[in-house]
């Protein structure tokens, strides 16, 4: 019997399918099936054959098809399935599971693209496709990352010479940015279920005002009591915000290893404000974790906590303001002394109590 090609590493895989098949072999154009990591995005079969080696013969007919000046007859599938393969099966970088899964949502997100000659689409195609979505900004914000990604891959390996991705444009409002702080008698009601473990998070992100998904990798120094952290701008980054008094207890129970935001967002944040009767704004509008980073920002301002010092603890970027950006400096110190004066001291009163009128 003929021996087997061993299979290369990127090349892609074959698999004998299971029953009385005319054509059991199905070959695909990842490695990654039958084994290995978890499956992050569809496995779509290039297809399926008699025999082994005319399912290897289908790959390397695949593959050649990705080359330079035989690309034409690929679809935005294969170039998505080729660019998924190089950015997280053959690079050596450790990407998350969460990037993988936001690209394979991406791609299902915009079916009308997908069985389109990927040297055929223009500006206008991507754009309806990403239009005709009703998912929300975050969502659309993950196709243009997903467009801009395989466009880059593409030129990269001289498959197009044109970036028409570059022109699209979400056009719905940013809602990730927007929402409405948790009231006093909101904090109230969470400082009063404190030994409530979802209670506890949702609390030290009212007064660290971090993105939920930064609490995924955060730092925590409990020898110098801050937080290290922060995603999404260069500002908000890797900065340094010191622990608020009130929350010190809390912090040291958490563990950022374990914390997945969207399982917290789905079976933790929203069951709790539903048991505790928050869920919903004083405007009816259902409270996202985005607004304990808004409930951050009311409470600097409501204790006067100095303007430079707020821009610094929230990662905002000081745009124009040259002076600020320029001369604008705290220390530790300095904004641990800001960040104090948000008053919690009915809460870190010896009888507990969390009546405001009982503290005067």
């Amino acid at each position: 019997m003929k021996k087997r090609t061993k299979l290369p590493n990127g090349f892609g895989c074959i698999k004998k399918l299971s029953g009385n098949r005319k054509r059991p072999y199905a070959a695909y154009p990842t490695s990654q099936i039958g084994g290995g990591a978890p499956q992050f995005y569809p496995m779509r079969a290039i297809g399926y054959y008699e025999d082994w080696y005319s399912a290897y013969n289908a790959i390397v007919e695949f593959n050649n098809s990705l080359q330079p000046g035989s690309i034409s007859a690929a679809t935005f599938t294969d170039i998505y399935h080729a660019f998924f393969n190089a950015k997280f099966v053959e690079s050596k970088k450790q990407l998350s599971d969460r990037s993988r899964m936001d690209y394979a949502s991406a791609y299902k997100n915009v079916p009308s693209l997908h069985e389109m000659s990927f040297c055929a689409i223009r500006k206008h195609h991507m754009q309806k496709a990403l239009d005709e979505c009703t998912l929300g900004y975050s969502s659309l914000s993950n196709i243009k990352k997903l467009y801009s990604q395989m466009y880059k891959y593409a030129m990269e390996n001289d498959i197009i010479e044109k970036n028409y991705a570059q022109f699209v444009a979400i056009s719905q409002e940013n809602d990730i940015e927007k929402g409405e702080p948790f009231t006093q008698e909101d904090i109230d009601k969470l400082w009063k279920h404190k030994k409530d473990p979802a209670a506890r998070v949702v609390l030290m992100m009212i007064y660290s005002g971090f993105r939920i998904s930064a609490y995924e990798t955060i730092e925590i120094n409990l020898e110098g009591q801050y937080f290290k952290g922060g995603v999404k701008t260069r500002a908000g980054k890797n900065r340094i915000v010191p622990f608020h008094r009130s929350i010190i207890p809390l912090v040291k129970s958490f563990r950022p290893k374990k914390f997945n935001g969207d399982a917290f967002r789905r079976h933790e944040f929203y069951p709790l404000l539903k048991k505790l009767d928050i869920l919903y704004s004083s405007s009816g509008k259902k409270h996202t974790p985005h607004d304990c980073r808004h409930t951050f920002s009311w409470l600097c301002d409501k204790y006067s906590v100095d303007d430079l010092s707020k821009h610094m603890l929230m990662g905002h970027s000081l745009g124009s303001d040259v002076e600020k950006s320029v001369y604008g400096h705290r220390t530790l110190d300095e904004l641990r002394h800001e960040i104090n004066k948000i008053d919690t001291e009915v809460y870190l009163a010896p009888q507990n109590t969390i009546s405001h009128t009982a503290k005067k």
